[in-house]
């Protein structure tokens, strides 16, 4: 997941691997500015492009292009959710200062987390469909060091469960326009996300002959991040990002896990006006 804030404004990137990893996770470098607390609109634009899995587990990667677009209008924000762990949506901060930041939201992702066509193990499984998810964001930022999680949930009905997610970021201030971030993170989710993900019903079963697999609860993702963004002016920032990350538990002995390994590298550029 790929995080970009300047005045308020904020940027999200997620699709497939954040269902595995965030958000995630997630999860990527995020870059914490200026806080602006005015009733006045915000707007920013811009373009990311990615490399990430095809779907949690696997062992093929994407390359995607992706919009990054959102609005903020004092505490209210359309677009990029920020830290909700879900790229789009609508929320509200109900905490916002210069240290603080603890918010709801709703949204969803904006493509499907896996597709039948991505394995031959899938083949006939049906496709994972996007569904709507709901969620409670936190931040806390002392100095150079930032603390933030969230808490998101299928509110969809859709048995994509509910996930847990707590990163830690360090920023070093290289120049007065380049910011360097590194940081680990971690991912909890319910049995029913890991069974969804993960799992291997008794339909699916017969269908790629081989046995069931029954995915439970616990941690399902580790990672570490670095990042690195250059205000080019005050409206143009470019940035770029790797989070290694490495499935855990029943997650990574899943049969349909490929690779452990679930790493996404980044570049984007985005424009405040």
């Amino acid at each position: 997941m790929i995080h970009t804030r300047k005045h308020g404004v904020h940027l999200i990137l997620a699709g497939a691997t954040l269902a595995a990893t965030l958000t995630a996770q997630d999860a990527l470098a995020q870059a914490r500015l200026e806080q602006v607390t005015d009733d006045s609109w915000r707007f920013s634009a811009g373009l990311g492009v990615f490399s990430r899995p095809k779907y949690p587990g696997s062992g093929d990667t994407q390359v995607v292009a992706v919009p990054l677009v959102t609005a903020n209008f004092g505490r209210y924000f359309i677009g990029g959710t920020p830290g909700a762990g879900f790229p789009f949506g609508v929320g509200f901060n109900l905490i916002q200062d210069d240290n603080w930041r603890f918010g709801v939201a709703l949204g969803g992702e904006l493509t499907k987390p896996r597709k039948a066509t991505d394995a031959p193990i899938l083949n006939g499984w049906g496709d994972i469909s996007e569904t709507a998810l709901g969620s409670v964001f936190a931040a806390y930022s002392l100095d150079w060091l930032t603390v933030r999680g969230f808490l998101v949930s299928d509110i969809g009905g859709n048995d994509q469960g509910t996930r847990f997610a707590l990163d830690l970021e360090g920023k070093y201030q290289l120049s007065e326009r380049l910011t360097l971030s590194a940081g680990p993170g971690l991912t909890w989710a319910n049995g029913k996300y890991t069974q969804t993900f993960f799992g291997i019903s008794a339909r699916q079963s017969l269908i790629a002959g081989i046995p069931p697999y029954s995915a439970g609860s616990g941690l399902n993702t580790v990672r570490f991040s670095v990042g690195a963004q250059y205000q080019l002016s005050p409206q143009w920032s470019l940035g770029a990002s790797v989070t290694a990350a490495w499935l855990q538990g029943d997650a990574e002995n899943s049969p349909i896990t490929e690779d452990k390994s679930q790493n996404t590298y980044g570049i984007f550029a985005s424009y405040r006006f």
